[in-house]
C-alpha cells in the first residue's frame, strides 16, 4: 500500500550539507564528500543542521532506498567528522620488500625477488602512508579507503605458488576501526 513516508537526519555541529541536481556535498572539520543520491520517487531536501528525505507515495522499495540511502548519510557524515583508516601490514618472508609512495603510485620492490617493480595509481581524495612494515591509508570516504585499501592488497597477489610457503605480501590488519 502506497503511503506518505519521510525520515531526517541530523547533522551534528560543524558539519554543513548541500544538495544539487541529485548530488549531496557534506563539509566537515576533516574533509569534504560528494555522492550521488538520486531516486526519481524520493524528494531529498537540505534543512538547517538536518537533510530530509521523502516520499509522498512509497512503498517498500522507496523505504529500502530511503533507508540506505541514511546510512549512506551516516558514513559521510562519520567521514568528514574522523577520516576512515585502514592499516595494512607488510609481510616479507624471502625477499625483503621495499614499499613507498612517490607522488600519486604506490611501489612494490623486489616482490619475491621480480626485477620490475609494482605500482598501483592512488586514488584521489586517499592519502597513504608508508611507517616501516606498516601502511596506513586514509580518506574521508569509506568506500574509497576501503578500495584502495583492497587494491593495494590485491597488488601483491600470487599465482601458481604454494601459498603455504609464499606467505608474502601486504595484508590488512584493520580496517575502518574493526581489529582482527
Amino acid at each position: 500500500m502506497k503511503s506518505k513516508i519521510d525520515t531526517s537526519i541530523e547533522l551534528p555541529q560543524g558539519v554543513t550539507a548541500s544538495f544539487a541536481s541529485g548530488v549531496l556535498l557534506l563539509k566537515g572539520p576533516k574533509g569534504e564528500v560528494a555522492r550521488k543520491l538520486a531516486d526519481p520517487l524520493l524528494v531529498m531536501k537540505v534543512e538547517p543542521n538536518k537533510v530530509v528525505i521523502s516520499c509522498p507515495k512509497g512503498t517498500k522499495r522507496q523505504k529500502r532506498m530511503m533507508n540506505t540511502f541514511e546510512a549512506h548519510i551516516n558514513n559521510m557524515t562519520k567521514g568528514v567528522q574522523e577520516p576512515y583508516q585502514y592499516r595494512l601490514k607488510i609481510c616479507s618472508g624471502h625477499f625483503p620488500m621495499n614499499v613507498s609512495v612517490t607522488g600519486d603510485q604506490l611501489i612494490v620492490k623486489n616482490f619475491l625477488g621480480e626485477k620490475s617493480p609494482r605500482t598501483l595509481k592512488l586514488k584521489k581524495g586517499v592519502t597513504v602512508k608508508v611507517d616501516g612494515d606498516k601502511l596506513l591509508v586514509e580518506s574521508s570516504d569509506k568506500e574509497l579507503a576501503g578500495q584502495m585499501a583492497s587494491d593495494i592488497e590485491l597488488i601483491t597477489a600470487k599465482r601458481n605458488r604454494d601459498l603455504r610457503v609464499f606467505q608474502d605480501g601486504i595484508y590488512m590488519i584493520e580496517k575502518a576501526g574493526k581489529a582482527w
